[in-house]
């Protein structure tokens, strides 16, 4: 340890690492520790957004949230550099453009997108990965139907919008496609019915963290908006003109082609030599790395077991909140030579929306949802998670407040 204050260094300004800066620079005095959040950008944004700005249904800038707005300076030194590698044997982190060292350190990276080895997919998908990437698919659907509209392409298929995989993300995406498409096609003055949107998913249900009942609304709603969903499809290879799938191996075509079908922790991981499971970091309860007295990782960068489940718990950004809530706690109690607490999950419940009035939502000890309700719930979730971060002035700036 430092001769002077411990050096907490956090690693990642998503949900998980924002929120645990937050809670140290509310628990502890700049006298206690020196606080240091290293983020590739200056800004942190609201990932269960992004399918949003994939689709063009939100500006990028909304879901963008200025670090220096939300952490005081004068309590957190802020590092804008990219993380390229953690070398714990030294207690240093090599970062693109300097070094630095740590006497704690909290992991929080975030996640990347995982193909699962799919033959062709990193080289003719497009995948959401942060705002960029994000904004990047917008704009190129939106050229496919400029260059339609203007005589450069007479290729139908090319206004064709392909989302391989019907988790959280594929179908929250294809849900706001349906509402973006249709303005598109108004746009450019395009029959609404040339333009094909295809969810491609290998399992036999989509989202199959919802119930039977509510999956059924969910793919019926979608259905009935002219998303077509093809489940029991495995895509066996991604092509420049599309996906191929199933037994017959049949190719759908699609100017668009994206792929939401798993992430995986960042791949600092791995080259730093951490011990990895499917890619991500298994941690103990208390949320550090095993083996590790001073070293802890969550959000999407680690798995934290579901004992009563017997699986590890999914990522989202409430449980990334909640762990952050306990890292930062167990923080404090290190330097206080006091007990770390364990990590238990209290679940709020799931929302996915299925575009901006539409939802599905398990709430309140298994209350369902549906419609307008559970987009309302979505919106109520968006907000407070904006609250916990930066508090009621973030929320009247970036909230989720448009009538139906």
């Amino acid at each position: 340890m430092s001769l002077n204050k411990p050096k907490i260094v956090v690693l990642g300004a998503g949900y998980a690492g924002l929120t645990t800066t937050k809670r140290l620079m509310q628990k502890l005095s700049p006298e206690q520790a020196e606080i240091v959040l290293v983020n590739k950008h200056n800004y942190h944004y609201e990932s269960t957004w992004l399918h949003e700005v994939a689709a063009g249904t939100i500006n990028p800038n909304q879901a963008r949230v200025i670090i220096s707005d939300v952490i005081n300076p004068n309590k957190v030194k802020l590092v804008v550099d990219a993380v390229t590698k953690i070398d714990k044997d030294n207690q240093r982190v090599i970062l693109e453009n300097s070094e630095l060292d740590y006497d704690y350190l909290v992991v929080a990276l975030g996640f990347e997108s995982n193909d699962f080895g799919i033959k062709g997919m990193a080289e003719h998908a497009f995948a959401i990965e942060d705002i960029d990437s994000s904004r990047v698919i917008s704009e190129h659907i939106e050229y496919q139907f400029a260059k339609y509209n203007s005589g450069e392409t007479v290729d139908e298929h090319s206004l064709n919008i392909l989302v391989g995989g019907a988790g959280f993300t594929g179908i929250e995406l294809v849900g706001e496609l349906a509402e973006r498409v249709p303005q598109l096609c108004k746009k450019y003055d395009i029959d609404r019915n040339k333009v094909r949107i295809i969810n491609v998913e290998a399992a036999p249900s989509i989202l199959p963290m919802f119930d039977k009942e509510l999956v059924e609304y969910a793919k019926k709603s979608l259905e009935n908006r002219g998303v077509e969903i093809k489940i029991g499809a495995p895509i066996s290879e991604c092509t420049e003109e599309g996906f191929i799938v199933g037994e017959d191996n049949e190719l759908i075509k699609a100017g668009t082609i994206i792929w939401t079908g798993g992430v995986k922790g960042s791949s600092v991981l791995g080259k730093s030599g951490f011990e990895l499971t499917k890619g991500k970091v298994n941690v103990d309860s208390d949320l550090r790395m095993s083996g590790e007295e001073n070293i802890f990782v969550i959000g999407d960068c680690s798995w934290v077991w579901d004992h009563n489940a017997d699986r590890p718990y999914p990522p989202t950004a409430q449980l990334a909140m909640q762990e952050a809530d306990v890292v930062a706690a167990n923080l404090v109690a290190l330097l206080n030579n006091e007990p770390l607490t364990d990590f238990v999950f209290k679940s709020k419940g799931t929302v996915a929306s299925l575009g901006h009035s539409d939802g599905i939502a398990n709430v309140f000890n298994d209350n369902k949802l549906k419609g307008k309700a559970a987009a309302a719930m979505k919106k109520v979730v968006d907000n407070r998670s904006l609250y916990l971060i930066g508090g009621p002035k973030l929320v009247l700036k970036k909230g989720k407040f448009r009538p139906f």
